[in-house]
């Protein structure tokens, strides 16, 4: 008889993993340096989360961001 696992185990494996990315991450991806990814996330043009002390950016969050970055530079 084997054990199955618990519910929250078979959550885990079936729910897409949500990546989050530091600031420095960001900062690399974006080529921008830390004050304007800081600035981005203060005027919330880059959505973020606080875990503790911690600032992170979801990958959706910065996808998001870059796609309506380009949505605008085309209607210019």
């Amino acid at each position: 008889m084997t054990a199955s696992p618990s519910p929250a185990v078979l959550h885990a494996e079936a729910a897409p993993a949500l990546d989050l990315l530091t600031v420095p991450q960001v900062m690399a991806r974006l080529q921008l340096g830390r004050s304007a990814v800081y600035d981005l996330l203060r005027t919330g043009q880059l959505a973020s989360i606080t875990l503790g002390r911690a600032r992170r950016i979801p990958t959706q969050a910065l996808t998001d961001f870059i796609d309506t970055r380009l949505e605008q530079e085309a209607a210019q």
